[in-house]
């Protein structure tokens, strides 16, 4: 994969945009079909580099995928064969991906047993795999050795689970690990799960199959553990990623001259706090029949906080709040604007070094903890300069993309990939708004 991206900044972006499917949805649903022994048609399928990864485990693992359209794939798990997971194979692959966690949740689920792999993905700060682990061990999982783990069946489990922070992918993978029992088990409940959207898709996955759960959309989960009946094909649907959603709003609002972003689900994948953000930060757009339409934005200006003298902070928090991966790109938005914002990672502490990329191309960011910017509009009045840069994670990448884009003179993205594993085809979709961009 090419792993250099060249923008000759400041052009005008004009025309039609479609966000692509889920990224973290997409992990989640793809590890899912592990757990049934039949067919599971996906659409809307991102293609990215870490479904390209987790695909390519599935593969291994015995799965036949078949490739029905651009997008649209039929999983068939009826051969998965479980001692491949005692593989140095396996081992390599999965521990490239932090994604392939929840593939253990499924294993676990249908197999009672399962290899836990180091986590890969993005270095972002501390992510400790400690909820995944407590959930499996709450639910009769237990070490044999390395990172292999067996559930014993006959193991009485808990009436209530938990967990000690609302991880997405922590409860994606209790779920997946106990909705379905060869003996009779008590419901189980899961308490202080995670909500969000991803959560719920997975839900409505495993309902298909036959799961029995309750609750969904809180953070308390009921599962009824019941024993998987009959095979029939199943279908699914990756709602539109409400990140890269995110992504494309900063982009239609800082290097935009009209952008409609295409799809009847936007503001819903959005989410209401993430368009009150927005919008206290002067985004404003026009819904319009089949998506959301981004006017030119001359100028925005930051709303002020109610209480006088204060400055507006924003913040991330578990879901229905502002999702983590939405606060590098609203520090790119804010960049233009007029006035000045706090930004707060809570989440995770490493993840706003790159602002000192931004920095170092004529922002005005002031940082006075890892985990805390203050970023001082310029309201269009300067332009940044472009740079040669590297992408640290998925995210910041994306949002130093855009700000190349409106930068003048070139720059040049090393660690590209970065950008790929989160962003389909980035390069020939920008380039179609209008943008003077390459790769190699």
């Amino acid at each position: 994969m090419k792993n250099q991206i060249i923008i000759t900044g400041g052009k005008s972006l004009h025309g039609t945009i479609k966000p692509q499917g889920a990224k973290n949805e997409a992990l989640q649903i793809l590890s899912a079909v592990l757990i049934y022994p039949g067919k599971t048609r996906v659409d809307n399928i991102p293609d990215i580099a870490d479904v390209t990864k987790l695909i390519e485990i599935l593969k291994y693992l015995g799965v036949e995928v078949e490739k029905v359209s651009s997008g649209c794939m039929i999983f068939d798990a009826s051969r998965v064969d479980p001692d491949k997971m005692d593989t140095n194979r396996f081992r390599e692959l999965a521990s490239s991906l932090r994604g392939s966690l929840m593939v253990a949740g499924a294993m676990l689920g249908r197999f009672k047993k399962a290899f836990i792999p180091t986590p890969g993905g993005d270095k972002i700060g501390i992510r400790p795999i400690t909820t995944h682990l407590r959930g499996f061990q709450s639910l009769g999982a237990y070490e044999i050795g390395g990172q292999n783990y067996v559930m014993d069946q006959d193991f009485r489990r808990p009436a209530r689970i938990q967990l000690t922070e609302a991880s997405v992918t922590g409860t994606a993978n209790i779920l997946l690990a106990s909705v379905f029992s060869q003996n009779s088990q008590p419901p189980l409940e899961i308490y202080n799960a995670a909500c969000e959207p991803y959560v719920q898709q997975l839900c409505g996955l495993l309902q298909k199959y036959g799961a029995q759960i309750s609750g969904i959309g809180s953070n308390l989960l009921t599962v009824t553990p019941v024993t998987l009946k009959g095979v029939t094909d199943v279908e699914h649907v990756i709602q539109s990623d409400m990140i890269e959603v995110g992504s494309l709003i900063v982009l239609a609002v800082v290097c935009g001259n009209g952008i409609f972003i295409e799809g009847d689900d936007i503001l819903q994948v959005l989410g209401e706090t993430a368009q009150t953000v927005f919008k206290k930060l002067g985004v404003i757009w026009e819904e319009r029949g089949g998506g959301l339409y981004i006017p030119a934005h001359q100028s925005y200006l930051i709303k002020e906080p109610s209480v006088q003298g204060k400055v507006r902070v924003v913040y991330d928090q578990i879901w229905p709040g502002l999702s983590p991966d939405h606060i590098s790109h609203l520090i790119v938005l804010a960049l233009f604007a007029k006035g000045s914002v706090v930004f707060e990672q809570r989440m995770f502490d490493e993840r706003l070094h790159f602002t000192s990329i931004l920095r170092d191309m004529g922002a005005s960011v002031h940082s006075s903890t890892n985990k805390q910017v203050v970023i001082m509009g310029n309201n269009r009045q300067t332009q940044l300069v472009g740079l040669e840069m590297s992408s640290p994670d998925i995210r910041a990448g994306m949002s130093l993309l855009i700000a190349a884009l409106a930068a003048r003179e070139k720059s040049i993205i090393h660690n590209a990939y970065q950008i790929h594993r989160g962003y389909e085809n980035i390069v020939q979709r920008l380039r179609d708004l209008g943008a003077e961009i390459e790769e190699r």
